[in-house]
């Protein structure tokens, strides 16, 4: 029978009876069968094969001469166990990126292998390796999020600016436009960038801006953004309505009749237009008038 059928229905197996006496004959059988029992070895929990006879035969030479001695054969045979089992650990070790990706005014929440849940804000970026992850709970973080951490082994989220780790907590991190935020809201947290340390219990929460850090008391339970507002403490103007087109994807007209500057201190939801307005224009005794995806607010006639 021919060669490469026996050796391509072995691989299948689908050997009859009579095929299987041919193929136990062949010169080379006990190599193929080495093969596949190193392809086993590197996967013990599944039943490894070589994908097709075309991919097998890459790595073998099927003709030797007789007159060729004993340790040409023996190396041969070596040295294509060892690519192909080299290649299938390769295969069957290739890593597992997560990925996740918002865009504008999108939030997702994601569940972890460990059963901890990241809830990702919007245009943020989050990434880890699945295949690892029992061995090491690592994370890169570009943007915003709020982890809820299963208790376990030490949890890193890595992020531009340093490196945040726990065991078991909440806590939020904003990695994004020069600031490195993280908000400690159960447990205990360790900030590390550059050369420094922080240590973050609940109730805390640590700031890096250019180079900056400072630690200050947090009085809210979780992050503004997980209940859909906007929180502002003295804030302008300008940035309070960047806020708002941000939210709504809409273009805002301020008209004003004056160079004062407007600061605001208070919220707006994000799931209601018309009330969010309310919000901001009343508190600065400010108008406004909607048309289809463009506002205007001017001062309130007096």
């Amino acid at each position: 029978m021919d060669k490469e059928y026996l050796v391509k229905k072995w691989l299948s197996d689908e050997l009859s009876q009579a095929e299987e006496t041919a193929f136990k004959a062949m010169d080379d059988t006990e190599l193929y069968e080495d093969i596949l029992q190193e392809a086993q070895r590197y996967r013990g929990e599944d039943y490894a094969k070589v994908v097709s006879f075309e991919e097998l035969d890459k790595h073998l030479t099927t003709e030797v001469s007789n007159s060729e001695t004993n340790w040409r054969t023996v190396a041969m045979r070596i040295a294509a166990v060892f690519v192909i089992g080299l290649a299938l650990f390769t295969v069957f070790n290739q890593d597992n990126i997560q990925s996740f990706d918002t865009d504008l005014a999108q939030t997702e929440n994601i569940i972890l292998p460990d059963n901890s849940v990241v809830s990702l804000n919007e245009l943020s970026h989050l990434e880890y390796n699945a295949s690892k992850w029992d061995e090491k709970r690592t994370l890169e973080l570009k943007g915003e999020a709020f982890f809820d951490v299963e208790k376990g082994e030490r949890f890193d989220v890595h992020t531009e600016f340093g490196t945040v780790s726990v065991l078991g907590t909440e806590f939020n991190v904003i990695s994004k436009d020069g600031t490195f935020k993280v908000s400690c809201y159960e447990g205990l947290v360790s900030v590390n960038y550059g050369q420094e340390e922080v240590k973050l219990p609940a109730g805390t929460e640590f700031t890096l801006t250019s180079g900056d850090g400072i630690k200050t008391n947090i009085s809210i339970s979780e992050p503004n953004w997980l209940k859909n507002m906007s929180v502002f403490d003295n804030a302008s103007l300008d940035a309070v309505l960047a806020e708002l087109e941000k939210q709504y994807d809409v273009s805002i007209n301020y008209v004003s009749d004056n160079d004062t500057i407007i600061n605001f201190t208070g919220a707006f939801e994000h799931n209601n237009l018309e009330n969010a307005l309310k919000s901001v224009t009343q508190a600065l005794n400010l108008t406004y008038t909607i048309n289809s995806q463009e506002v205007e607010i001017k001062n309130a006639e007096n």
